[in-house]
């Protein structure tokens, strides 16, 4: 803490404690100011200008300072000033009282408190910054919320202080006439409680529950005005309560939850059950790495003991192996299996008309349905760069990949990403000669530094020519040659090819669904609120085509919250929770994380403590010679709390998960070093981490004394 922090901290508790110490507490009393009314009004009939000022300077200072005795300093505004000279010195007395209370908050609190509680401080400034004006003027108005509380805790928001200013003078403006008044009548009060009557109290509960209503009154307005071009064509009868489009993860997840309680569903699907997932991503891609790393271990057999092992690899065998899982996992997601669960499959292009309105075309024709909701869950698909001479030379996506029946000899892989990270190393262990290039300065840019250097290293021993910082400029054909021009350093080169794979990212799938004409916004995503409404609430979207997350673990965890909204909303609405989601990167070793790591961390300003564990001292990844890597935890200082968990290492997805759990359910470090873990397994990394944080936190004083207690005890 900064050496003005402290001496204005120290000069604040002076001033508390000389309040105390000399009881100037009894100053601020009701029987005080009724024995001295008539001084008090003689002296500001003698010197008016001199009394108002040094009431207000001990008005704001008791507010500024949290001080009990604002409401009888409020009195005593009426008492002596009368109704509207009182009203005006106490309404800017106590606005300048509080702001300064706000401002002492914020520049004292708001750093520590930042540093402990950064995520969920960063999520309510995202609130204020919304509704922030609202809820506090709400807050002003019932008298039953502390005036002092408030100002404090506004203090640890990023509200602007004009606003905080403003809209408190304002909303405190009510309660201060009240006071004033019943000062003006301060013979008559016996006690504080005979002003504040369980009348008065309800009235101001209302007052403070009036912008509520007046918020839902406004929401209905803008929704009418939303639905206005369209409300002549709304049905009085819907032939369904939910259609959803799309029938990948979210899609999926969407429609079982609206069969399991019984609305009639219809699910729209234009090409393959299961979505990118199943048919083009994590299964074949999944798939193809395990084969991988068959022959990579095969390769290296003497790790294992094995003087030498040989395989014989035909690439279109192994590409059957895929297309064999895709098969084997694909009635988890058929049309017949949801079908069983009270869902209508639909095949064919579902477009949105108007808001309760789909129209499907199938091969047998067109299909219109009517619905209360629509659930848009259309995900995502490869971003194709524009790359002059790219459709020349042609290229593969992670869509097109899996009807390859060759291994190219010669792969480039665009793009240093999850996706291209998996590929590359896939296809060089495979045998491919691969060469990546990623225009940015390092491979998975998300991840720390540490994070991204071995990854780079993990792909280089495999056999992956790794070029970051290289921009691609263009493809060329030379008869039947293909290069691409890339440049670094401002020097450009071409590199030969025989296949080029796209893997610089996704983008979500919004065209030829209707939502231009509906108006909906769209950008990357699909626009939408905290609750996965688009522009018209009883349209909502999830997974890729909402954001902000691409992973199918999101997709699902979002499709709760669409369906659950959409059929529940006018009851009770959810807020899609972003609070902690696990991602991980399948390459060897791999890579996972969930929360905070050490860059993010610093870019939020967020204070943290940093435990690792390296792998290579386990007892297990040493046995499976996977002795690489390590598992990184951030945590709160001096608390067990954790923010963040990076690993990377063998089986890293699958040790993320008690992290997961622990982070979801609020469980620290000390829950999982107090937890029985399977020896010899690789889950035990997470104890043994754990178990680095409380050797880092050792009580050394009480420890002191017990070697002397035992000295003592040896005689």
């Amino acid at each position: 803490m900064s050496r003005k922090k402290l001496l204005l901290i120290g000069a604040l508790l002076v001033l508390i404690a000389l309040f105390f110490a000399f009881d100037l507490g009894r100053f601020l009393s009701l029987d005080y100011l009724k024995s001295r009314q008539l001084e008090f009004a003689a002296l500001y009939a003698e010197r008016p200008l001199l009394v108002i000022g040094a009431y207000f300077a001990i008005y704001v200072a008791v507010t500024a300072l949290s001080l009990p005795g604002a409401t009888i300093m409020t009195l005593a505004g009426g008492a002596i000033f009368g109704l509207w000279v009182g009203t005006l010195v106490v309404s800017f007395a106590s606005t300048l009282g509080a702001t300064l209370a706000f401002l002492t908050s914020r520049y004292i609190l708001r750093e520590s408190v930042q540093a402990r509680f950064g995520a969920r401080i960063a999520e309510i400034d995202k609130g204020i910054a919304k509704d922030g004006a609202f809820y506090l003027f709400t807050l002003r108005l019932v008298p039953l919320v502390p005036f002092f509380v408030i100002n404090l805790a506004m203090g640890l928001t990023r509200m602007r202080v004009a606003v905080f200013n403003g809209i408190s003078q304002l909303g405190m403006l009510a309660g201060t006439v009240v006071f004033v008044n019943a000062g003006t009548q301060l013979a008559k009060i016996e006690s504080l409680r005979g002003i504040l009557s369980p009348a008065l109290i309800g009235s101001f509960v209302l007052l403070g529950v009036f912008p509520l209503i007046a918020k839902w009154v406004v929401g209905v307005i803008r929704s009418r005005k939303v639905y206005a071009t369209w409300a002549h064509l709304k049905p009085k009868r819907y032939d369904r309560n939910l259609v959803v489009i799309g029938a990948g993860a979210a899609g999926l997840v969407a429609s079982y939850i609206a069969a399991v309680v019984k609305a009639k569903v219809t699910l729209v699907e234009a090409h393959k059950m299961g979505g990118d997932c199943l048919n083009y991503g994590c299964v074949p891609s999944k798939a193809l790495i395990k084969t991988a790393t068959l022959m990579h271990q095969m390769k290296h057999a003497p790790d294992y003991g094995i003087a030498k092992a040989e395989a014989s690899f035909d690439f279109a065998d192994a590409m059957d192996r895929v297309a064999r899982v895709v098969r084997e996992i694909d009635p988890h997601d058929s049309i017949e299996r949801y079908r069983g669960l009270g869902v209508d499959v639909v095949a064919g292009y579902a477009k949105i008309v108007n808001p309760w309105t789909v129209e499907i075309e199938t091969a047998e024709g067109k299909q219109t349905l009517t619905t209360r909701s629509i659930v848009i869950a259309t995900g995502a698909m490869p971003f194709v760069p524009p790359l002059p001479g790219l459709d020349e030379v042609g290229y593969l996506t992670s869509d097109t990949l899996w009807g390859q029946r060759t291994l190219p000899a010669r792969l480039v892989v665009l793009g240093g990403g999850p996706i291209g990270c998996e590929l590359a190393q896939c296809f060089a262990r495979l045998g491919s000669q691969v060469t990546q290039i990623e225009m940015a300065p390092r491979l998975l840019l998300r991840e720390d530094v540490e994070v991204s250097v071995f990854a780079q290293a993990a792909l280089e021993r495999d056999g992956v020519k790794v070029l970051t910082a290289h921009k691609a400029l263009r493809c060329i054909k030379d008869g039947e040659r293909k290069f691409i021009v890339v440049e670094a350093a401002s020097v450009e080169a071409r590199i030969e090819f025989d296949q080029l794979l796209c893997a610089v990212g996704r983008v979500a799938r919004l065209k030829g669904f209707g939502l231009e004409e509906l108006g909906i916004p769209v950008g990357r995503t699909v626009e939408t609120n905290e609750y996965l409404e688009t522009l018209m609430p009883n349209i909502l979207a999830a997974g890729d085509v909402a954001g902000p997350y691409q992973f199918t673990h999101t997709a699902a965890h979002q499709a709760w919250y669409a369906s659950v909204n959409a059929l529940f909303g006018r009851f009770k609405k959810f807020k899609a929770d972003y609070s902690v989601i696990p991602w991980a990167t399948f390459i060897d070793p791999e890579v996972a994380r969930v929360g905070l790591n050490e860059q993010e961390a610093k870019e939020q300003g967020v204070a943290f403590e940093v435990t690792r564990f390296r792998l290579d001292d386990l007892d297990r990844a040493i046995a499976d010679s996977a002795a690489r890597g390590w598992v990184k935890v951030l945590t709160v200082p001096g608390r067990d709390r954790i923010l963040g968990v990076t690993i990377v290492g063998a089986h890293a997805a699958d040790l993320l998960a008690e992290y997961v759990l622990a982070m979801k359910h609020g469980l620290g470090l000390n829950k999982i070093l107090g937890t029985i873990h399977t020896y010899p397994t690789m889950s035990e990394a997470n104890k043994y981490a754990a178990g680095e944080w409380k050797r880092n936190h050792q009580p050394h004083q009480l420890l002191a004394w017990v070697a002397k207690y035992h000295a003592w005890q040896r005689g």
